[in-house]
C-alpha cells in the first residue's frame, strides 16, 4: 500500500485495495504522460506520491485531500469523498493562465469552486497544468497525465469523466476526442460554458474587437510609441500591465465611469465598439485584455512571431459610419503555417465517442453560447451527434452557474454512462428540482431553447461557414508533420 493511503478511511482503503487487484498487471508505477504535439508519449519514471493536505473549507472534513506535482511540473489537487461514490471527475480549468510556471494555488481553488461534485460523492482531480499560456492539447495531456496517476496511487475507478469550465471546455473536448475511445480511460464528458468554437475560428471576435478598437481609441499603441501589427496583440517587449491597459480603455470610452460622467467622444466610442463588435459592456475589458496579453502569448510565445489571425473580407458594421470604419481599420492575412497550428492544438474535429453533455448560459457575456452551435455543426459533420446533449440556463454568467444545475448534470451523464439511456434537456430539468432541494440555488434551465448558428454572432472568414473546422484527415495529415502544433 501506498505511504499516501495513510490518511484514507479504512472503508476506503479496502475498496482501494480491490480496485489496485484489478489494475495491477496494467499500472506499476504512477504513470505520467510526456505531453506531445500529436498524442500520448512515453510513461515517466516514478515521482513522489500526492501529499495529504488540509480541504478547502467549502469541502471541509467531508473528504481527504492531496496535492503534488507531477513529472511534468503540473501541481495538482485531489479529493476523495469519506462517502465515495467509485467515480472520478478530472477537471481540465479555464483561462489559459499567463505565468510561466505552473501555478499551486490554481488547482487548490478549482477545488474549491467545484467542490459540488465532491459534495456528489464524486473523487476529483484538477491539474494546474505544466506551465502557463496558451496549449490546448499540452492541457490536455496534463489532464490525461493526472487521471494516470490518480490511478497508480488510489486504484481504477468505476466510472472516469472529464469535466471542464470555458476554454478548459476546449480542452476537455480535445481530451475526449484525443484519449476518449469507446471502451476508454473516459467513460463521459461534461463541458459547461465551454470555447467551443476552437482557437482558429473561436477568438475571431476579439481580432475585430482589437482592430475596432484601435480605430477608434489610437492608444494601444499611441502614435508617439513603437508601432506594431495589431494581430501580435501587444508588441513582445512591451512594459504595458493590465492596470495600465484600464487606464487606456476608460480614456477612450469611460467604460468604468457612470453614463453621466462620460464625454461626448466617449460615450460614441464606447457604443461604436460595443454596437461593432457585439460585446456586453460589462465584459469589455476581460476581452480586450484577451485580445492584448493572450494574443501576444499565442504570436509571440507559442507560434514564434508568426500571425494566424486574419480579418480581410470582413465588413464590420453597427457604428455611426461603416464606411470610414471598412475604410480605416487595420486589415491583415493570417500566415498559412501558423493558422494551421492554432488549429491543430485546438480545434475540434467531432470525433465523439463517449457521452457529452453540454450545459451553457444563454447570456454568457464570456464565451456567448453560439459557441455550442459551432459544437454542434462539429459533431454533426463528423455524424457523431448522437453522442452529445446539450442544455441551456437562462443565466447570464460565465463561471458561476448554480450548483443545483452543475449536480443534475453530473448526475445525468452518470446515469447515461452506466445505463446507455441517453437523456434529453427535458428530463434534465425535471430532475434538477430533486438537487435544488440541497443547494438552494436554482434551477433555470430552458429545454426549448436553440442557439443561433455561430456565424450570426461572429462574422465569419471565407471559408469558416462549414463545421469542424479541422477534420479528422486534416488532423491526421498534420500529425505526421514534424513541429506541427503548439509545443508543450
Amino acid at each position: 500500500m501506498h505511504s499516501s493511503s495513510r490518511n484514507v478511511p479504512s472503508s476506503l482503503l479496502r475498496s482501494l485495495t480491490r480496485m489496485r487487484r484489478t489494475v495491477a498487471s496494467t499500472v506499476g508505477i504512477a504513470g505520467v504522460v510526456a505531453g506531445t504535439l500529436g498524442s500520448a508519449g512515453p510513461v515517466q519514471a516514478a515521482q513522489p506520491r500526492p501529499a495529504p493536505v488540509a480541504c478547502p473549507a467549502s469541502v471541509g472534513d467531508k473528504a481527504t485531500c492531496y496535492t503534488g506535482k507531477d513529472g511534468n511540473g503540473a501541481y495538482y489537487a485531489i479529493a476523495i469523498p469519506k462517502k465515495w461514490n467509485g467515480s472520478l471527475i478530472v477537471h481540465s480549468h479555464g483561462g489559459p493562465d499567463l505565468g510561466d510556471g505552473s501555478d499551486p494555488e490554481r488547482s487548490v481553488g478549482d477545488l474549491d469552486r467545484w467542490s459540488v461534485m465532491v459534495s456528489e460523492g464524486y473523487a476529483w482531480a484538477g491539474s494546474s497544468y505544466r506551465r502557463g499560456g496558451y496549449g490546448t492539447r499540452m492541457a490536455a495531456a496534463d489532464t490525461e497525465n493526472l487521471r494516470r496517476l490518480f490511478v497508480a496511487d488510489f486504484g481504477k475507478p468505476e466510472r472516469t469523466y472529464v469535466h471542464g469550465q470555458s476554454w478548459g471546455g476546449n480542452v476537455a473536448a480535445k481530451v475526449v476526442e484525443t484519449y476518449g475511445r469507446k471502451n476508454g480511460p473516459y467513460d463521459g464528458a461534461l463541458l459547461t460554458s465551454g470555447v467551443l468554437g476552437g482557437g482558429s475560428r473561436g477568438y475571431d471576435y476579439r481580432v475585430d474587437l482589437r482592430v475596432v478598437y484601435q480605430y477608434y481609441c489610437r492608444n494601444l499603441p499611441r502614435p508617439d510609441e513603437p508601432q506594431y501589427p495589431l494581430w501580435q496583440g501587444l508588441r513582445p517587449g512591451s512594459a504595458l500591465t493590465t492596470a495600465g491597459l484600464r487606464a487606456r480603455l476608460q480614456e477612450c470610452t469611460g467604460y468604468a465611469s457612470a453614463p453621466g460622467e462620460r464625454t461626448a467622444s466617449q460615450q460614441r466610442n464606447l457604443d461604436d465598439i460595443l454596437a461593432v463588435t457585439r460585446l456586453p459592456e460589462r465584459t469589455l475589458e476581460s476581452h480586450l485584455r484577451f485580445s492584448v496579453f493572450t494574443f501576444r502569448d499565442i504570436v509571440h510565445s507559442r507560434l514564434g512571431d508568426r500571425n494566424p489571425f486574419g480579418n480581410q473580407g470582413v465588413w464590420y458594421s453597427g457604428s455611426h459610419d461603416d464606411t470610414a470604419l471598412n475604410a480605416g481599420v487595420e486589415r491583415f492575412s493570417a500566415a498559412p503555417d501558423a493558422r494551421r497550428d492554432l488549429s491543430y492544438d485546438s480545434d475540434l474535429t467531432g470525433r465523439v465517442s463517449i457521452p457529452v453533455l453540454t450545459m451553457h448560459a444563454i447570456d454568457d457575456p464570456t464565451a456567448f453560447v453560439e459557441h455550442e452551435s459551432a459544437y454542434r455543426a462539429t459533431v454533426d459533420g463528423a455524424r457523431r451527434g448522437k453522442n452529445v446533449v446539450q442544455t441551456f440556463t437562462r443565466e447570464s454568467e460565465h463561471s458561476e452557474l448554480s450548483n443545483a444545475e452543475y449536480a443534475d448534470s453530473i448526475a445525468a451523464l452518470d446515469s447515461w454512462a452506466r445505463t446507455g439511456n441517453k437523456p434529453t434537456p427535458r428530463s434534465i430539468a425535471s430532475a434538477c428540482a430533486t438537487f435544488d432541494r440541497v443547494y438552494g440555488t436554482g434551477c433555470f434551465y430552458d429545454p426549448a431553447f436553440h442557439p443561433r448558428p455561430y456565424a450570426s454572432h461572429v462574422r465569419p472568414r471565407p471559408g469558416g461557414l462549414t463545421w469542424p473546422a479541422m477534420t479528422s484527415a486534416q488532423e491526421r495529415s498534420w500529425s505526421r508533420i514534424d513541429g506541427v502544433g503548439i509545443a508543450p
